[in-house]
């Protein structure tokens, strides 16, 4: 049986093929289209995903929407409707988008893909973001928490998963939010929404929560972690361009950052905030499961919705909360309402058994050697090629301990936002001013914001405060931030956070055996089996997806190697095809040339 999930028309669009109960393929659309958080209708991510199946669109057997348009609709007029007049704009342009696009999805995606009204199927939200967690978890039972900003009108749910079914027993609904109250804080220190969330949790230990009593205040928290919000501080509800009203401000005594200030400076008063609501987020959280647990008596958590994204707060729910166990999707936010939105409708909805655990977010497209032979040759790029794999990783792991940076194209792409040996920028930990080198003249982002470890899984626990850290799922998909050792500190201060933390990825032989053979040789000659990792692309780009895309990031930037599978691409490389004063930009399988 063939299940296409899809997710679109908010952000992060993507596609999903669960073929009998397995996930086959998943990608967000951005990939292919090269627009950063591409919200358009999935095609060209359909079509990848159709290819890896194996299948055309008519061996679908359903397709399943993550969302139900006309109660998010409701949503909508209501919500408008309470805070009218105020709401008059975001109204109108809300109309025009509903009334031409949004509410007639079922005929457009019919049209669209050409399949009968009959295959197409529509999932709750929140219950899309339940599924994509618990159905490709390893548990046979478990709580299941979901948090985001907002769905059609839950904000957040409780539920219970057991073998191929999901309760929903609880939920908490707009416009009281822990997902928005954090991209409310978000927008108060200068970040935009649904891209600075993480470098609001970047910012946060640079400050000292001082405001942690000032943000209770604005909100009350009940004893199973439901939020009320006192609305008069808030305006996302009823504005177009504002977050927040000015009594915000007024009631911290500050008003919100200047966005165009960027990293420039890292004012500690926002410093501050930042790490208050990190803080009351965790309370939060801690609360809502410390409920869930009580009453659904699992000893296991699925998590879900764009807040488990918070891989701070992840880490703790883990370590201080009551589950034995958590497993988080490693796409938990929108995008991974495709999956969910398939598996609800595969396990769920038509009662077939559970398929295998998803133990590796490797599911995006791969390039064969002579895909990759094919463009450097085309496009005239001096390469160099070794055969043999353990020469090749070696040369990689040494490349590395002399302090080379390079970008590393290897295999299928990663499903969600984390880059996890794929499509990453590697570099040495040991050294200090790597972490300045990658954000100034690789990434071209803010100073402040940390790099991610990538380590052995066998070997974690050496470097970092993970008891068992084999066993933890969230671990692969680098969605746990935890302590490095107080004595290995010195040995990865470029990947050392300012309050001594990691976010770290364990990585596996068995699903990604290239990438951990390089690291151990990288910790045979070093000693740390350990290298600095981050997501291969530019800032306000999406990671790269074709070699091209790669060769571009790395003629943009201050790498000095890229590695395409076995190829080897020195920067002289791009010296000589910068030497023709040209842009390089991906169109089909070359690299065009564009007047700068």
């Amino acid at each position: 049986m063939n299940i296409l999930g899809l997710s679109f028309y908010y952000h992060d669009s993507a596609a999903a093929l669960v073929q009998d109960g397995k996930l086959v393929a998943a990608a967000e659309e951005e990939r292919f289209s090269r627009v950063k958080h591409d919200s358009g209708f999935p095609n060209l991510a359909i079509d990848f995903a159709l290819r890896m199946g194996g299948i055309t669109i008519h061996d679908v057997d359903y397709v399943v929407f993550y969302e139900k348009p006309f109660v998010k609709f409701e949503r909508m007029l209501i919500s408008a409707m309470a805070t009218f007049p105020r709401s008059s704009a975001v109204f109108r342009e809300s109309m025009q988008r509903w009334v031409t696009d949004k509410l007639w999805i079922k005929s457009m995606m019919s049209k669209e893909m050409g399949v009968p009204g009959s295959k197409l199927l529509f999932c709750d939200h929140h219950m899309s973001h339940a599924a994509s967690s618990y159905f490709t978890s390893p548990f046979k039972e478990s709580a299941i928490l979901t948090v985001d900003g907002a769905g059609e009108w839950s904000t957040a749910t409780m539920g219970i998963g057991r073998d191929n079914k999901i309760e929903i027993v609880k939920e908490m609904r707009f416009p009281h939010s822990l997902g928005l109250l954090y991209s409310a804080f978000t927008a108060y220190c200068g970040f935009e929404i649904n891209e600075g969330e993480y470098k609001l949790m970047g910012m946060h230990p640079y400050g000292e929560p001082k405001y942690v009593d000032k943000i209770y205040e604005l909100i009350h928290v009940g004893e199973d972690g439901s939020l009320w919000h006192d609305m008069k501080y808030f305006a996302y509800h009823y504005s177009r361009n504002s977050t927040l009203t000015d009594a915000f401000g007024e009631h911290f005594g500050r008003p919100a950052r200047d966005p165009k200030l960027g990293d420039k400076s890292l004012d500690p008063y926002y410093c501050d905030m930042a790490a208050s609501i990190q803080v009351v987020t965790e309370q939060v959280l801690l609360k809502m499961i410390g409920y869930l647990h009580k009453v659904s008596g699992m000893k296991s958590l699925c998590l879900a919705g764009g807040v488990a994204l918070n891989s701070v707060a992840n880490f703790k729910l883990l370590r201080d909360g009551p589950f034995e166990d958590v497993y988080i999707h490693p796409a938990p936010g929108d995008d991974g309402g495709s999956v969910g939105a398939a598996y609800w409708a595969y396990n769920h909805l038509l009662g077939q058994p559970r398929g295998p655990a998803l133990d590796h977010a490797y599911l995006g497209s791969e390039y064969s050697d002579d895909e990759i032979r094919a463009f450097l040759e085309k496009n005239d790029i001096a390469y160099e090629y070794i055969e043999d794999d353990e020469t090749f990783l070696r040369f990689v792991a040494q490349t590395l301990a002399d302090g080379q940076v390079a970008g590393w194209f290897r295999g299928r792409f990663e499903w969600g936002p984390r880059a996890l040996g794929s499509r990453s920028i590697i570099a040495d930990p040991r050294k200090a001013e790597m972490k300045e080198k990658l954000n100034a003249k690789i990434k071209f982002r803010e100073a402040f914001r940390p790099f991610a470890p990538s380590v052995l899984e066998e070997r974690a626990d050496e470097f970092f405060e993970f008891p068992e850290a084999q066993r933890h799922f969230p671990g692969r998909f680098m969605l746990y931030v935890t302590p490095v050792r107080e004595e290995k500190r010195g040995d990865l201060p470029a990947i050392t956070h300012e309050d001594g933390s990691g976010r770290l990825q364990t990585v596996y032989k068995e699903t990604n055996p290239a990438y951990h053979r390089m690291i151990e040789i990288f910790g045979e000659m070093t000693g740390v089996p350990v290298v600095m990792n981050t997501s291969f692309n530019l800032k306000g780009e999406p990671i790269v997806e074709h070699p091209s895309h790669a060769f571009n990031t790395f003629s943009l930037s201050g790498m000095d190697f890229l590695f395409m599978n076995n190829f080897i691409v020195r920067a002289d490389a791009k010296k000589k095809i910068a030497e023709t004063k040209f842009n390089l930009r991906h169109e089909g399988d070359s690299v065009t040339e564009m007047v700068s």
